[in-house]
């Protein structure tokens, strides 16, 4: 059942952000949803608005992308839903949660957790897949095209989830991902603590390893943009290799490099048009 928190008009539409019993979590989950003008008051066609979900990076939660990223215009324009989730589990009480900024709360990495004590309620995998489904069902309807993104960790989610499910997810793009996560630090934590030891295990969660398994997934492109000032990007992302694996696997890629940006949300709000325009046209093409 969905629980309204807030609600505010924006560009015409409504921003809503909202409480659910989450079952793959096994807690409540916040979410966020832009519902673009006329949403309420005029018949949706049959399949549906477009639906893009976002998934925002380390330490944020579902109102990050919401407020910082200037999104709103550009989907009231589209009539595109856009959809935010949070970005961990929260009060799950697992010792040792907010120990660090980049492993625990506000840190899910977007993988089904299987290492104790993480795995009954880090499933940030499988949540983003019931909440796809529950958005469609309250807003978007059932056959609705859906296009996913998302920023740094958030990337890394989007371009891993998009790849392992192609069927669900028409469009996919990605601000400064974390592309290798097998090869960073970041990654190499997060994949320990939730995932494990075994390595091989971790090839299901690494954007470059599915795309070098292929099939080409994507054949209208994959859109990345990443700064040249960001300070993560020699240490954690590893565009390189996520090109690299494109271009072998003949995966379509679109890798656009901008000097003088950073990591942060002046960098996204820069292209954020480009990147919505990019899942609109994807999501109206006959599926």
């Amino acid at each position: 059942m969905l629980q309204l928190l807030s609600e505010h008009t924006c560009f015409g539409g409504v921003q809503r952000f909202y409480q659910h019993d989450a079952a793959a979590i096994g807690l409540p989950m916040r979410f966020s949803v832009y519902l673009p003008p006329g949403f309420a008051s005029q018949p949706l066609p049959q399949d549906g608005l477009p639906v893009v979900f976002y998934l925002a990076g380390l330490t944020c939660t579902e109102e990050t992308f919401m407020i910082k990223a200037g999104a709103q215009r550009v989907a009231a324009q589209e009539g595109v839903i856009l959809v935010a989730p949070d970005t961990s589990p929260r009060g799950a009480g697992v010792p040792g949660e907010t120990d660090s900024w980049d492993f625990g709360v506000g840190a899910g990495f977007y993988v089904d957790a299987v290492q104790e004590p993480w795995a009954r309620h880090y499933r940030m995998y499988s949540y983003i897949l019931e909440l796809r489904e529950l958005v469609l069902r309250e807003f978007g309807g059932d056959a609705a095209p859906c296009g996913i993104f998302g920023h740094s960790m958030g990337g890394h989610g989007a371009l891993t989830i998009a790849l392992r499910h192609p069927g669900l997810f028409r469009s996919v793009s990605a601000f400064a991902p974390i592309a290798a996560p097998s090869r960073c630090p970041w990654g190499e934590k997060a994949f320990g603590g939730y995932l494990g030891p075994d390595r091989a295990a971790w090839r299901a969660h690494d954007a470059t390893e599915l795309v070098a398994d292929g099939p080409v997934r994507f054949p209208g492109g994959i859109l990345v943009d990443q700064g040249l000032a960001d300070k993560f990007l020699a240490e954690q992302l590893n565009p390189e290799a996520f090109e690299a694996a494109c271009q072998a696997a003949g995966q379509p890629l679109t890798l656009r490099r901008h000097a003088g940006y950073d990591h942060g949300y002046y960098f996204i709000s820069t292209f954020m048009e480009d990147h919505l325009r990019f899942h609109a046209g994807q999501l109206r093409q006959p599926g």
